[in-house]
């Protein structure tokens, strides 16, 4: 099948080279062909260029077997790449939405049994079948607003069983999904009520025995750990992701959601394909990172919605960095999928020019993935992954209508 797609008044994102992360003032340059066409050929993109070439080559058209879509006024720009998210999950925290309302902290509502151990105890009692269609429901939402490769993390489990359980469901998500799946072993996410008082005893049961059965089953891409105030310690996390990666297992980490945690330099140091949040950072984690070949990624809808400080990003491109984007969708902390508005986000509250922001949920936010220089991107022989825009006066104006549903059509290709 050939879809021929013409009078697209910006082609944005093609590349006629490898092109695989952009650091500091590289992130706000984006090769765009105005007043262009694109022609697919079974799910890959068989060529692009002005206008002007596609007459005079096609001016007795494009054969019998040809769709053609008259794209005047929209643009065309590459499909989002959603490095973090927690979209297998039971149920929704809208109770603990009207206690931060009421002006209880993030904190404050975890130390109460709620948060990450509230949607383990829903987790727990949730069938994996009901669990799978739920999370296929919230799948489905993802590539409507534009994601064609997401990572998905565990870590609602808790519990050997329960985390399996979750990494299966996201396996049969791969398998079914039109979409690329990472998915992220996370059970280092918080200590359960059993080890409320034996952290290192939960660390031993990961290491010891939750890994092997990961592994075993090839259930995961990523090994994931919360180093943070109040959740894994340094040791703890240079502990998990040691065992992870004798089996495999490519590290990632939060970090610095909560306080300067010393996870950026934990993270560096086992070659994390991402640090992730980044909340609070200084000038040495900025000089870790940008001797490394690790991504800064910031969550700027966790900000917004818990009403913490922003990733300083503005900073960190200034100094150099490479940074990405994600919406850490989750029940608890960000509960949406729309990287719309994640772009819209980080021109608002974090400065970033919108080319900027669009490099970093494509091209960086790929590398994050470990899928630099396969999403994120147009370029001939590729995937074609791309989203369609609804007319528009300018690329600024899809994150400036920060509301405006702007998106015409989303097409994916696995």
């Amino acid at each position: 099948m050939l879809d021929v797609y013409v009078n697209i008044k910006s082609l944005m994102g093609v590349h006629s080279t490898p092109v695989t992360v952009l650091k500091g003032k590289a992130m706000d340059s984006i090769d765009t062909v105005d007043d262009a066409y694109l022609i697919v050929r079974d799910g890959r993109v068989a060529e692009f260029g002005p206008m002007r070439d596609f007459k005079a080559r096609y001016a007795n058209g494009c054969g019998a077997d040809a769709r053609c879509h008259d794209l005047s006024g929209c643009y065309v720009i590459p499909a989002f790449v959603d490095a973090h998210t927690h979209i297998v999950y039971s149920g929704s925290r809208e109770q603990e939405y009207e206690d931060k309302i009421r002006g209880l902290s993030y904190a404050e509502i975890a130390k109460r049994g709620g948060g990450i151990l509230n949607t383990a105890a829903h987790l727990h009692s949730t069938s994996e079948d009901e669990l799978f269609d739920q999370s296929m429901r919230r799948l489905e939402q993802c590539i409507s607003f534009g994601t064609a490769a997401i990572e998905i993390k565990s870590g609602y489990g808790l519990s050997t069983e329960d985390e399996l359980k979750m990494l299966r469901v996201i396996r049969r998500m791969k398998e079914c999904s039109p979409i690329t799946i990472k998915s992220n072993f996370l059970a280092a996410h918080a200590f359960p009520k059993a080890y409320r008082d034996d952290h290192d005893g939960y660390v031993d049961l990961i290491v010891n025995e939750m890994i092997p059965r990961v592994a075993d089953e090839d259930l995961a891409d990523f090994i994931d750990v919360f180093c943070d105030e109040g959740f894994f310690t340094v040791s703890q996390t240079a502990c998990i992701l040691e065992a992870g990666l004798k089996y495999g297992l490519k590290p990632k980490i939060h970090a610095n959601e909560l306080a300067v945690s010393g996870g950026v330099q934990v993270g560096v140091e086992h070659g994390a394909l991402s640090v992730d949040h980044l909340e609070r950072i200084g000038d040495d984690e900025i000089a870790c990172l940008r001797d490394s070949s690790t991504m800064a990624t910031a969550l700027p809808g966790a900000s917004f919605f818990l009403g913490m400080p922003y990733a300083p990003l503005r900073r960190m491109i200034d100094e150099g960095l490479a940074v990405a984007l994600a919406s850490d969708c989750n029940p608890g902390s960000s509960p949406s999928a729309s990287m719309k508005f994640v772009l819209s986000l980080a021109s608002i509250k974090m400065r970033l020019t919108p080319v900027e922001a669009l490099n970093a949920v494509t091209v960086n936010a790929a590398c994050a993935m470990d899928l630099a220089g396969e999403y994120g991107r147009i370029v001939k022989g590729g995937k074609a992954n791309f989203i369609v825009t609804k007319p528009m006066p300018s690329f600024s104006y899809f994150s400036y209508a920060y509301t405006e549903d702007l998106t015409r059509q989303v097409v994916v290709n696995k």
